[in-house]
């Protein structure tokens, strides 16, 4: 057994690395799983860091799962929330996690010798009786699930608690045992669900479940890397975005994204992190590393070639955007605000991204600096409305 499957990228192991070593080293295959809630159509490198961890388990003959929270999603997971989450309904969460096995595919392999499951939650959550959800809560008490942090945190600002809050890391918990795993990973901000999950396995099937919590990634705005954000690096972005999302990351990050999101070797990073500290290198010179490796990761070694020549030219040599995209919109959507503009043109993936542009000077329309986002646009020109996004992109708007 690899040490990196037991080392790289794991922040906690429960009950212990020791216990979870003593298993694998029997050479059963064992069953893991990681699970996404479908809040948006992305997933993000944020994500991806765990997804990696659940190729080596495949690489080293393991059984591993990929499981959608179709059901949870529409509740809507309470960790590290502040205020409760808006619920979707179960179209949206259908719609949001249509691309995602295309998406992981990146990553694992869903076909050959030991291909990775897809599942989803609602296949078992769907079907529990009242009944069985009050057997299920009667293992917990509500004193365990007050004091998680966040729920301690909207109680001392008079912020309202549902009782399907409460729920969530139940219906997570029996995750875990409606698909007989022995081991989950996931975030660090999903300690609490993942270990309810390992207390129903004690409690119904009788066995050791191990949990596995993964270093959270902050995103292109310092905060953690979060869809509710708009600051991800998705795995589907174009080439040129996700490099140029990457040469945007604020300089002290460089470190932890060769770490996290890349496979530098762990001389490398040292080198890297020296390099930093005593300044012997430009942070940029890193950046561009950085930013070539993961666009590599995931469009290939051509495309991150491509990516960073535009980058250079457009940045570096102060440029333009050498394609400009083309979409047709009817006048019918006329007046519109400037934020909904780059949303319905698809410029940006939500009207809150246009805003959150807008404020930072990197929404253009027809090439002036739009400060504004809820200034209505109600008279386009003959010749069309250019869209500018920063630097990295333009979409051009045909009228009909």
């Amino acid at each position: 057994m690899s040490n990196q499957l037991l080392e790289k990228n794991i922040d906690s192991i429960y009950p212990s690395r020791d216990a979870l070593e003593a298993k694998l080293k029997s050479d059963k295959q064992l069953k893991i799983y990681l699970g996404i809630d479908p809040t948006s159509p992305e997933i993000h490198i944020g994500n991806a860091i765990a997804l990696w961890k659940l190729k080596e388990f495949q690489s080293a003959g393991h059984t591993v799962i990929l499981l959608v929270g179709d059901f949870t999603g529409m509740v809507g997971d309470p960790s590290d929330k502040t205020a409760t989450r808006k619920k979707l309904t179960r179209e949206e969460v259908l719609t949001n996690a249509k691309t995602y096995k295309d998406q992981a595919s990146k990553i694992l392999n869903f076909s050959g010798k030991n291909p990775a499951r897809l599942e989803f939650n609602s296949a078992w959550l769907s079907k529990l009786t009242f009944e069985d959800i009050i057997e299920l809560s009667a293992n917990f008490t509500v004193q365990q699930m007050i004091e998680r942090d966040m729920f301690q945190k909207r109680l001392e600002e008079k912020k309202p608690i549902g009782i399907h809050e409460f729920l969530y890391p139940l219906m997570q918990g029996y995750d875990s045992v409606a698909m007989d795993i022995d081991i989950e990973l996931g975030g660090t901000d999903q300690a609490f669900n993942m270990l309810i999950g390992r207390t129903l396995m004690k409690i119904i099937k009788s066995k050791e479940k191990f949990v596995l919590t993964l270093p959270l990634l902050e995103g292109t705005d310092g905060r953690k890397m979060s869809k509710s954000y708009d600051n991800t690096i998705a795995l589907n972005d174009s080439p040129n975005n996700m490099y140029g999302k990457i040469m945007s990351l604020k300089d002290e990050l460089i470190v932890k994204y060769f770490e996290l999101c890349t496979d530098m070797e762990e001389k490398d990073l040292k080198h890297s992190k020296h390099q930093l500290e005593d300044k012997s290198v430009n942070p940029m010179d890193l950046k561009k590393k950085l930013a070539f490796e993961i666009t590599k990761r995931y469009h290939g070694k051509s495309e991150a070639e491509k990516a960073e020549k535009e980058f250079v030219r457009v940045f570096q040599k102060r440029g333009g955007p050498s394609e400009i995209q083309e979409i047709t919109l009817s006048k019918s959507i006329l007046p519109i605000s400037y934020a909904a503009l780059a949303n319905a043109s698809g410029a940006t993936p939500s009207v809150s991204a246009a805003v959150s542009l807008s404020e930072n000077r990197g929404l253009k329309v027809d090439r002036n600096i739009i400060t504004d986002p809820r200034e209505m646009f109600s008279e386009p020109s003959s010749m069309g409305t250019v869209i500018d996004i920063g630097k990295r992109k333009s979409v051009k708007i045909i009228w009909k």
